[in-house]
């Protein structure tokens, strides 16, 4: 549970400037201030982006967070 708080962020208007030109990868949505977001793998190209939480899962196996669609495409297989 200690590695999964640390891989979760507050966002801050840094943070909501830097992301908000294109918004969550996972759902589209728009980031605001104070909500919480995780470092997560998806279908997207590139490494793990930044996601609202509600829209990851975290995995225990791997110790870390993919989103929602991904997670469950991968367990299907």
């Amino acid at each position: 549970m200690r590695k999964q708080k640390r891989q979760r962020y507050i966002i801050d208007l840094e943070k909501l400037n830097s992301l908000n030109e294109e918004g969550c990868p996972a759902c589209g949505r728009k980031f605001t201030l104070g909500e919480t977001a995780v470092m997560a793998c998806g279908a997207w190209e590139g490494g793990p982006k930044l996601i609202h939480e509600n829209e990851a899962v975290y995995d225990k196996r791997s110790s870390s967070y993919f989103e929602r669609r991904c997670y469950a495409a991968r367990r299907n297989l």
